[in-house]
């Protein structure tokens, strides 16, 4: 491999972020962060995740409600009257 043109490949912890799940593991990564977290005695960088084996219903069984609203609504929530989609 040519030296200064790749990313650095290093150990990072990947933590599931879902309330009531404390689960996090060791992986090899070039993600760059900003955050670092102690695990197992070291240091290493922190990748924070939404979902992960250990929450998301697939793997679980479960079944999670993600998000109580719809997704027509929450848009129109959020833009309004901007999203009439009549062009003048």
């Amino acid at each position: 491999m040519k030296e200064g043109i790749h990313p650095e490949y290093r150990e990072v912890v990947f933590k599931d972020m879902t309330p009531g799940i404390d689960f996090q593991f060791i992986s090899r990564s070039t993600i760059q962060t900003k955050e670092t977290i102690e695990f197992e005695g070291k240091e290493y960088p922190l990748v924070k995740l939404d979902t992960s084996s250990a929450s998301h219903n697939f793997y679980t069984g479960e079944t999670r409600i993600m998000d109580a609203e719809g997704r027509v609504d929450k848009f129109k929530k959020k833009f309004g009257a901007r999203a009439g989609g009549k062009v003048a």
